[in-house]
């Protein structure tokens, strides 16, 4: 009898040994390079400098709301180690700085590099590397193929469905439509065409009466605006980025050309884009939103916006209270910090797309009916956006919400 109850209990402590160890493993932090007790290095490519310069308030605003995270005590213990770089909207640096961060600053995960064709021509290495791309600025469709890139995801709504948006408002109220379209001359203009022209469906062919393109080191695009003028269209699509956008405005008024104007929503901010080509001339201008416009009064009592300027007046005081653009990297932001949560003290490569896959949430700045959710077999958190006009003053939301 002793030896059965020495041997029972020899048993029940192995046990709990074996229990013990195994609920140790279970709770033993994991790290990939850039993360480890007290840190989370996350590297940012964006226009800081060239003609998409406008678009740095994004990535300083990231930085701003990383400041604020860190104020608060971090995420889950750990400060965020924020490395910003400039590729001035050039292809061949976003190659150079991301060799950079991954190899030389060796960094958790490169979070919302900006551009299409930029964030193309680094996917297949950061994936090869197995470092998460991840929230990337831009809405070209392409972004969202985990099968074939897991470890690139998207943020912002796709740009095909943003101009089938366009395309399904102009068949409903202006079915006679002469359609003039500029686009840059990249992946990006590209991309918002083939939505478009996939949402005219047959009647594209015969709506569509101009195609001008422009290339991002243009000094301006006055011949294509007379050229669209010319060709007698009713309707204007407007593919660019903010600099060109503020002078396709500008020179619309300049030229007399008062058509009905669909402008794609990376080019709405009203400090960047409608203040520079004048608010009288950018009165009317037709857009689709996903997130609330500082500069629209009804919002003036919503938690969220007061939030947002509190944010904004304390740790970042040189942005602009009417940039949409730092709307964009607050939410950015936040969505970033809600996946790190997640991760606990699984701070690796993997586990980071894990839980990006995994999201479902709603953003304080993000308009009503409009939200985030990801999974394993969808990398486009956001899907869904409403219609909005400029009033000269501000984007007045009308309509319902597309998307799904």
């Amino acid at each position: 009898m002793k030896l059965m109850k020495k041997a029972w209990t020899l048993s029940i402590a192995c046990g709990l040994a074996a229990a013990m160890l195994g609920s140790t493993a279970m709770a033993q932090k994991k790290y990939d390079p850039g993360a480890d007790d007290k840190e989370i290095k996350i590297g940012q490519i964006g226009p800081y400098s060239g003609p998409a310069s406008a678009y740095g308030a994004i990535g300083k605003t990231i930085g701003a709301y990383f400041d604020k995270v860190n104020a608060e005590g971090g995420i889950n213990g750990r400060k965020i180690k924020y490395l910003p770089l400039d590729d001035g909207y050039n292809p061949a640096k976003t190659v150079e700085m991301a060799r950079k961060l991954v190899e030389e600053e060796e960094v958790l995960l490169v979070f919302n590099p900006l551009g299409t064709a930029t964030n193309t021509a680094i996917r297949k290495y950061l994936n090869d590397k197995k470092v998460p791309q991840l929230f990337v600025a831009t809405g070209a469709t392409k972004f969202g193929d985990p099968k074939s890139f897991p470890y690139t995801m998207g943020w912002q709504p796709p740009y095909a469905a943003e101009a089938r948006i366009y395309a399904q408002h102009i068949l409903e109220t202006q079915p006679g439509a002469k359609i003039a379209v500029l686009y840059q001359n990249d992946d990006f203009g590209k991309d918002y065409l083939q939505g478009f022209e996939e949402g005219l469906g047959d009647k594209a062919k015969t709506m569509i009466v101009s195609k001008q393109t422009y290339e991002v080191t243009d000094p301006t695009i006055d011949s294509q605006m007379l050229s669209m003028k010319s060709s007698g269209a009713t309707v204007f699509f407007n593919v660019t980025t903010p600099k060109f956008a503020a002078m396709s405005i500008k020179k619309a008024a300049e030229i007399g050309w008062k058509p009905v104007h669909y402008l794609t929503n990376v080019s709405i901010s009203v400090s960047s884009v409608m203040e520079p080509a004048g608010l009288q001339n950018s009165a009317g201008i037709l857009t689709a939103l996903y997130g609330k416009d500082p500069t629209d009064p009804q919002w003036a009592n919503d938690a969220g916006m007061k939030d947002w300027l509190a944010f904004m007046k304390k740790f970042y005081p040189a942005g602009s209270l009417t940039d949409a653009n730092s709307v964009y990297g607050y939410g950015v932001a936040q969505t970033l910090v809600q996946v790190l949560k997640q991760c606990g003290d699984n701070l690796t490569h993997e586990n980071v797309m894990k839980q990006a896959a995994s999201l479902e949430m709603t953003l304080p700045m993000s308009l009503p009916g409009i939200n985030i959710k990801t999974g394993p077999d969808d990398f486009y958190p956001i899907e869904r956006e409403q219609l909005a006009k400029f009033d000269g003053k501000t984007w007045v939301l009308f309509g319902k919400v597309y998307g799904r």
